[in-house]
């Protein structure tokens, strides 16, 4: 019977789910009873495996002119790790954490003349357990401070995060999250470069993270975007490489 245990502790330790890369966001609220849904899927060679991303997710909802509810997660299905003997098989599920979270604008100043403006915002929620391995609620927060220099848009990223429990020890991993979303019109209102970069420095002892992803984004309506994205990690807690290509249509609720 140990024995048993002990083999059942191994896979789910094999098995248990890794930190989610931090993905800079930005200042947009939704317009009272408007939902926006940003999907992207793709392939993602990850610290240990590869794995397919079908999606990663983000669901936003205006309620009031300054805020908005938004879930974040993702779902994929991982490979064996890398460097085990035998084919690279994707034999199981590694969802990501859920994030139900509350964004707000807390002010925002223009330049009409120039089509520029500085913002300010936050978004914060529980971290729900759906990881592999998981337990118990965590929770994340981040401090948004966004700049518009025609054509260019920069939202700074700064907080924290408390994730939920990852083993049978209760260690929850910690840490600071820091990052910056990038957008340059090429086209104004059709074609524009996209990119992040984004890391969090871990206080619980867990492997640092860095990535960065760049691409272009094509908006074939006012309801409607296109992208694709290369993904470049840079710490060794990090996605090394990924390609994933998005959609992000908008949708009257209410």
């Amino acid at each position: 019977m140990k024995r048993i245990l002990a083999l059942l502790l191994v896979s789910a330790s094999a098995h248990a789910g890794k930190h989610p890369r931090f993905e800079p966001t930005d200042l947009e609220i939704e317009r009272p009873g408007i939902s926006e849904i940003d999907l992207q899927v793709g392939v993602v060679r990850g610290p240990d495996a590869w794995r397919f991303v079908v999606p990663d997710f983000e669901l936003d909802l205006g309620v009031l002119d300054k805020l908005e509810l938004d879930l974040d997660g993702a779902y994929a299905i991982e490979g064996v790790d890398v460097g085990k003997v035998g084919p690279v098989l994707f034999d199981h599920q590694a969802p990501d954490n859920l994030w139900p979270s509350v964004r707000v604008a807390l002010g925002d100043w223009h330049n009409r003349s120039t089509d520029s403006w500085f913002a300010l915002g936050a978004q914060a929620g529980p971290k729900l357990p759906i990881a592999n391995g998981a337990s118990g609620i965590g929770f994340e927060g981040l401090m948004l401070i966004g700049v518009k220099i025609d054509p260019v848009r920069a939202i700074l990223n700064v907080g924290g995060l408390v994730d939920p429990k990852l083993d049978a020890t209760g260690r929850r991993a910690t840490g600071v999250e820091a990052g910056v979303d990038l957008q340059a019109d090429i086209v104004p209102d059709h074609w524009a470069a996209i990119g992040e970069i984004g890391g969090i420095f871990f206080t619980s002892g867990d492997a640092h993270q860095l990535a960065a992803t760049a691409g272009v984004q094509w908006s074939a309506s006012e309801q409607l975007d296109f992208s694709l994205v290369a993904l470049v990690g840079f710490a060794s807690g990090s996605d090394p490489v990924g390609v994933l290509v998005g959609m992000s249509p908008k949708l009257a609720v209410w």
